[in-house]
């Protein structure tokens, strides 16, 4: 007797930012499973999925927004569930990957919190990961599971060309953006410029901007980072080059985090305008006049649906994935 097995797609969502995987499963055509997801009087968290996954390809989709250890912990359980009820294949999608900046001791006696995640997702049962721009390319390298690592570029340059500004600059806000803000110059035929900061020792959240490398004055400045946090590195950095003579200051990130007190920093910086995608939800009192979300849905969509029929998602990035 020989079988043809059947695929079958699963797409289930966390509580973190059900409104962005709701779009990506209008992308796909595909309904949203159900979770039923609820919390114990003491807060414990438990997960039954309604339907059967047994031999099913199931996409678990979870940004780690704010609580960042609930939606982490919620994620975990919805994974571990799906291994318990025989999924044949499962793959967390994480736009925002939580605890990305604690990739490395940068002083003695610290944790590398990003690998300590990696290990528990791999525990809880996810036979690959996908997530949107982590902080540092070097966090695939935790996992001993397949990682696709998606970007934004396409969506952000896509904007840029839609606005059509004339003498573009590229500006990373530190030195280790300079790689990311040169590939945005490639793409758009811009110069690039840098502004060299320096963190305190001993501080977090904390910048001091004391240069800028690149001919700026009289320019539009576009500034272009991962995530904006607390805005610090940001609007230090616009003042710079606000002072250095730029005509028009705006930023791009793809993770929002925009955690207090950004609004009000950004809200007074020389920024005219502020770009973020939304692979993190953003509360309706953030979305001030500078604030621009543009959606990342259907590049999370297209990269499922390569991993589900077992095609490359590096091509639908042309490689920018892999820099």
């Amino acid at each position: 007797m020989e079988l043809v097995p059947k695929r079958r797609l699963e797409l289930v969502s966390g509580r973190s930012h059900p409104a962005l995987t709701e779009e990506i499963a209008k992308h796909l055509g595909v309904e949203l499973g159900g979770a039923n997801l609820r919390e114990f009087a003491n807060g414990e968290i438990h997960c039954r999925y309604e339907g059967s996954l047994r031999g099913s390809d199931v996409f678990i989709v979870q940004t780690h927004s704010g609580p960042v250890n609930d939606s982490i912990m919620e994620q975990l359980i919805m994974i571990d569930a799906a291994k318990r009820a025989s999924a044949k294949r499962i793959t967390a999608v994480c736009p925002y990957y939580g605890y990305s900046r604690q990739d490395r001791k940068a002083t003695g006696r610290e944790p590398i919190t990003a690998k300590l995640v990696a290990d528990m997702f791999q525990v809880a049962g996810a036979d690959r990961v996908v997530s949107v721009d982590l902080h540092s390319g070097q966090i695939q390298g935790f996992f001993d599971v397949p990682f696709d690592h998606l970007t934004a570029t396409p969506v952000l340059v896509e904007e840029l060309h839609r606005l059509g500004t004339s003498d573009l600059v590229i500006v990373a806000p530190d030195a280790g953006r300079v790689r990311v803000a040169e590939r945005f110059s490639q793409h758009l035929g811009a110069d690039l410029a840098f502004v060299h900061k320096r963190r305190p020792r001993g501080t977090h959240n904390q910048v001091e901007a004391l240069d800028v490398i690149g001919e700026v004055q009289g320019r539009h400045c576009v500034l272009i980072d991962d995530m904006i946090d607390t805005a610090g590195t940001i609007c230090a950095a616009a003042e710079l080059l606000a002072e250095r003579g730029a005509a028009d200051i705006s930023a791009m990130a793809t993770h929002g985090v925009l955690s207090d007190p950004a609004i009000r920093r950004l809200e007074k910086s020389p920024l005219s305008r502020v770009v973020v995608t939304n692979t993190l939800p953003i509360s309706d009192e953030k979305h001030i006049e500078k604030l621009q979300v543009l959606s990342v849905a259907k590049l999370i969509a297209d990269a499922i649906d390569a991993v589900f029929e077992d095609t490359s998602v590096s091509e639908i990035f042309g490689g920018d994935n892999l820099t």
